[in-house]
């Protein structure tokens, strides 16, 4: 058994896995792997849209999407979520998703790699009054995955809609207009 964890242990980045017990390591083995899951899941649906409808000239506008609430989610590792809410933004150049975890808020975004869009992003959270309580980067290739655990503050107004939206907006440059202002 011991080597077994051993092994995983080693197949597992560090900041998965908290301590050295049995549990911890269980447990950050089983949260890197839903990890992986969405990102493959993300990914391929990514591939699917691009090869069904490839992106006209132009700027794309994002779409929001209410997701309504799970209540029994079964995924592939027998794993369940319950009760979660959110809702989702996308273009043809970013994924947004953001869903209610407990008090705070787990934000997604795929995307393709884009140098400075972390800074804008994280700027447009702290604008909104969310902090960031963790951020976890996963990439492969061209396409990056950022993974925000972010508490809601106290003058934050925005529902996940909204979140999802400026978000998605940050991706784009400023209209004319609003830089004239």
């Amino acid at each position: 058994m011991n080597e077994h964890l051993k092994v995983l242990r080693s197949l597992t980045p560090c900041f998965y896995i908290k301590r050295g017990d049995q549990a911890s390591i269980i447990g950050g083995v089983i949260e890197f792997i839903k990890e992986l899951h969405q990102v493959l899941q993300a990914l391929e649906a990514k591939k699917q849209r691009n090869s069904l409808s490839p992106s006209p000239a132009g700027t794309p506008s994002p779409r929001p999407v209410l997701q309504p609430p799970i209540q029994h989610d079964h995924t592939p590792f027998g794993f369940e979520s319950v009760g979660e809410v959110g809702a989702c933004c996308n273009s043809s150049v970013a994924d947004v998703e953001a869903r209610i975890s407990g008090s705070n808020v787990i934000l997604k975004i795929i995307c393709r790699r884009i140098p400075g869009q972390i800074l804008k992003i994280i700027a447009v959270l702290e604008k909104f009054s969310f902090e960031v309580l963790h951020l976890n980067i996963s990439s492969m290739q061209d396409t990056v995955l950022y993974s925000f655990v972010v508490k809601i503050g106290l003058e934050c107004q925005l529902s996940l809609e909204e979140l999802t939206v400026e978000v998605q907006q940050s991706f784009f440059p400023e209209p004319l207009f609003l830089k004239e202002i």
